[in-house]
């Protein structure tokens, strides 16, 4: 629902409710949903999803003020995995792992093993996956690595090559660090992996922003020092679309 969100979002009336934003897409359909069942579940995932006044109110910003797309996905895809448990772990410890081992092509029946020892790393889930479920679960997460621009491919999915667009690395910046205080532990962060990046290519992008002076990033031995010119993400968020 990459662009059916982003066009609720540009349409965000922020002097209104929750409730009565999405009151107002159900009666509007302003969104061009073609059925009116197709319109209400997206209601319904919004309503569950996002906090835009608060916790999410820099990723409707961005939508209201014209972010490009290709830049706002990917931080749709981190605020998303706030609470989404199983696209995370799918993404951390299963997708980036896979492509750091030089794998390039990958099938739902891949994911199956690991989809099976989700509990173990505090995944929920009410009872034992069957194999129908194991492979629509491995399929839907597949393919959101396709709509995200991880994948490509349908059948059999293949790696793309990624890029994170460099004003999305900047605002995870922000938003990492607001969680994570310690510039050490900013870099060090598994949210990286959910863009093929490790510690070592958050540094070399740190670096060439450095240089740009873009930030303020001094890194000697064991100490690690990150200024940033906004106070955080919202901040920041309002000033890359201004």
């Amino acid at each position: 629902m990459i662009d059916e969100t982003y066009a609720v979002f540009a349409a965000w009336d922020f002097g209104s409710s929750k409730k009565e934003n999405l009151d107002r897409l159900r009666r509007e359909n302003f969104i061009g949903a073609n059925t009116t069942t197709w319109l209400r579940d997206i209601a319904k995932v919004l309503n569950r999803r996002f906090d835009p006044v608060d916790r999410d109110r820099a990723l409707v910003l961005l939508a209201k003020n014209g972010c490009p797309i290709e830049e706002w996905k990917p931080i749709l895809l981190w605020h998303v995995t706030r609470d989404e448990f199983l696209l995370r772990d799918f993404l951390t410890n299963w997708l980036f792992p896979t492509f750091v081992s030089g794998a390039y092509r990958v099938r739902a029946e891949d994911l199956y093993e690991h989809l099976r020892s989700v509990g173990r790393r505090g995944g929920i889930t009410e009872h034992g996956w069957s194999d129908t479920t194991l492979k629509r679960v491995a399929t839907a997460l597949l393919k959101m690595a396709v709509d995200f621009g991880l994948l490509r491919g349908s059948v059999v999915k293949e790696f793309a090559s990624y890029h994170l667009p460099e004003r999305s690395f900047v605002y995870l910046l922000y938003a990492i660090r607001e969680e994570l205080s310690n510039p050490r532990k900013v870099l060090a962060s598994e949210d990286w992996r959910m863009f093929f990046m490790s510690p070592s290519d958050v540094d070399r992008e740190l670096l060439r922003l450095h240089q740009f002076r873009k930030v303020d990033y001094q890194i000697a031995g064991s100490i690690v020092q990150l200024t940033l010119p906004y106070a955080n993400a919202c901040e920041y968020a309002e000033r890359m679309v201004a």
